[in-house]
């Protein structure tokens, strides 16, 4: 009598696509926008890098041609790998329409 051979078979991988969270993309109101900025404030405040990024993913939210021409820049200037000034800083949060306040810590 012959055995019956059974084959083991493995189970298929199953492939998990991905794609570039892109935070520009959520941010849709003011509100939004604001809470945002406020996060990378109140959470990092010694970060430079990160609160110029949060300007920048605020920025292409909204524009970032609009944005640069609001502030008087080119849009080069507004690039990601760029170190803005602190001026720079100032001229984009305006034409967010963004204020920074100070209080006690």
């Amino acid at each position: 009598m012959a055995k019956a051979v059974t084959k083991a078979v493995a189970p298929q991988a199953k492939v998990t696509k991905t794609s570039v969270y892109d935070v520009s993309e959520h941010l849709r109101t003011p509100e939004e926008m604001t809470a945002y900025l406020d996060a990378w404030l109140e959470e990092a405040p010694e970060d430079a890098t990160g609160i110029a990024r949060a300007l920048g993913d605020i920025a292409r939210a909204k524009g970032m041609t609009q944005v640069a021409r609001d502030a008087g820049l080119s849009r080069e200037s507004l690039g990601e790998n760029g170190n803005p000034t602190f001026a720079t800083v100032l001229k984009v949060a305006m034409a967010l329409g963004v204020r920074f306040h100070a209080q006690v810590a």
